[in-house]
This record gives structure tokens, sequence and C-alpha cells, in this order.
């Protein structure tokens, strides 16, 4: 396939030719593919606690948030709060995983048990045990050291 329509409908972005780059994978960028994937399942567990919490405390569908249920908006708040940061998450994981695919497989899992952490503090009702997570931006940072780290050498030293 050739011209605009083999360029939309065929063929892979990966594949050999004048408007592509060819890299490698390290073995290790398995462990940060496996990452991302545990990190989807941290978002269905908080999915499943709001909905739990839906049904306990009685907040129907399309109700974001309830004007008289403090604790129901923990639950919905901490899903939220994932939700917000989980691109940057992704983006750091996934290209700071191409320099450094262990150190940032390991900073993904400190974020993912950071998030759990800071969900079940605010779980319990009380805003201020969120706080219990406050270590899933180490994990963060990592990551993003990571990526800084790969975005120098391709800019400045290539």
């Amino acid at each position: 396939m050739s011209g605009l329509f083999g360029c939309i409908f065929g063929g892979s972005s990966l594949s050999a030719g004048s408007h592509t780059v060819t890299f490698a994978l390290a073995k290790d960028y398995g462990y940060v593919i496996l990452v991302a994937v545990i990190s989807s399942f941290l978002l269905m567990w908080q999915a499943m606690q709001v909905g739990k919490a839906r049904k306990q405390y009685k907040i129907n569908y399309p109700t974001m948030y309830a004007t008289d249920n403090d604790v129901f908006n923990c639950f919905q708040r901490a899903h939220q709060n994932t939700l917000e940061g989980y691109s940057q998450f992704l983006l750091f994981l996934l290209f700071g995983g191409l320099e450094m695919p262990i150190f940032v497989a390991l900073g993904g899992l400190i974020w993912v048990a950071g998030k759990v952490s800071y969900s079940k503090g605010y779980y319990t009702g009380d805003p201020k045990n969120r706080m219990r997570g406050a270590y899933a931006y180490i994990g963060l940072l990592m990551l993003l050291v990571a990526t800084v780290k790969l975005i120098l050498k391709l800019v400045l030293f290539s």
C-alpha cells in the first residue's frame, strides 16, 4: 500500500521506511508494561469502591458529588484525584521506562501503592487521612527523573 490510503490503513508505524525510526525495547521494559496494567487494576478497584459507596449511601447516578454526604464524597474524590493525574503518570511511566525500565517500574509500583494508601485513608471519611498516601509522589518523581533523562539524551546528546 502506498500514498495516503496506505499511510492511514496499511502497515505498522514501526515498519521500515523513510518516515520511521526503528528502536529496540529493552527486555526489562516488560516490567514497565506490567506496572501499567497493574495501575489499571487500581482504577478498577477505586471505581468499585465508589460503586459500593453509592449503594451504601444511596447516591444515584448521575450525581457526581453528594450535597449532604461527605463520606461518599471522600470515596468519589479519591477516585477522581487518581484519574486527574493518571495520564501524567502513564506518560512518565511509558517514556521514562524507555530510559530506565527497572527504576521506573519500581517508581510506578510505589505510585500505585501510594494511591492505595491515599484511597484507604480517604475512605475513612476524614480527608486528612488521605495524606497516608503522600509517598506516591516519590514514585511519580522517580518517573519524572527518568523521563527528563530521556529528553536530555534525545535533545542534547544525539
